[in-house]
């Protein structure tokens, strides 16, 4: 791996995990506040425990049954797609056709739900904070997961990958504990859009090397240039984005009559 395709990948999994872990926090902390904190860091603690678990069975099982170049067409697909979705999200929002992520409303929202909830505890903790901040934590997370598994295991580096999310960690539990609030402050919107591109970028670099597999040797394709082909893909599709983004504000703009001449 390049020092370029490296600082890539960090660069990646430690955006696009730091975005999952501000939305996972929102969540525990209006669970901790509102429910008790005992029920929503067991409900944290156990969903970290089944992610471990996901990821260990996820990672093997990829490692073991698929040959290189199968492994990075299947997962450099998936990559792409997973990417899209973020990118396509990320023109709506910069376009005004989709209302921006909102924080602080997330956490009011949240705090409504567990105070209208009714109480019921089991073995001492409260079911409905440990169920909603297990929920939480483990469908964010899985997202974590997904995007550390792809990008390491197609960049030959899942310890890289895994440096780059587990910095994004420590950096948002560290600045939520400290602000004893929604990160609210983190240009969440403007990460997603830079998350969206790069997982596009890296989603059709390696899927396209992966159509290798097609190939009589099944050996991966390589692109002209390398790894510094990574650059030209996401110049690509940072110049899709924009123009999409110019066009949907231009239909989305009231359109206005030409007001009448008085003869």
């Amino acid at each position: 791996m390049t020092g370029a395709s490296g600082i890539g990948l960090v660069v990646s999994t430690f955006l696009a995990s730091a975005v999952e872990f501000v939305e996972a926090f929102t969540i525990v902390l209006a669970m901790g506040l509102t429910r008790g904190w005992r029920s929503a860091l067991w409900g944290s603690a156990a969903a970290v425990a089944a992610l471990a678990v996901a990821t260990a069975v996820f990672g093997y099982a990829l490692t073991r049954w698929l040959p290189e170049s199968a492994l990075q067409l299947g997962i450099g697909t998936l990559l792409l797609i997973f990417g899209l979705q973020w990118l396509r999200k990320a023109i709506l929002r910069s376009s005004g056709l989709k209302a921006l992520h909102d924080e602080e409303a997330t956490f009011a929202e949240e705090q409504a739900a567990a105070r209208a909830a009714s109480s019921e505890e089991r073995l001492g903790i409260d079911a409905f904070g440990f169920a909603v901040s297990f929920k939480g934590v483990f469908l964010e997370g899985l997202e974590v997961v997904f995007i550390v598994i792809t990008f390491g295991l197609n960049a030959g580096s899942v310890p890289l990958a895994t440096a780059g999310a587990a910095a994004a960690a420590v950096l948002v539990v560290v600045a939520g504990v400290v602000v004893h609030r929604p990160l609210a402050a983190v240009p969440e919107n403007s990460i997603k859009f830079v998350v969206g591109l790069l997982l596009t970028t890296f989603g059709t670099f390696w899927s396209t090397e992966g159509l290798g597999v097609f190939a009589p040797d099944s050996q991966p394709l390589e692109w002209p240039g390398g790894d510094l082909a990574l650059l030209a893909v996401l110049a690509a599709w940072t110049a899709f984005a924009l123009v999409a983004i110019r066009l949907l504000r231009r239909s989305a703009a009231p359109r206005t009559t030409p007001a009448e001449v008085a003869p």
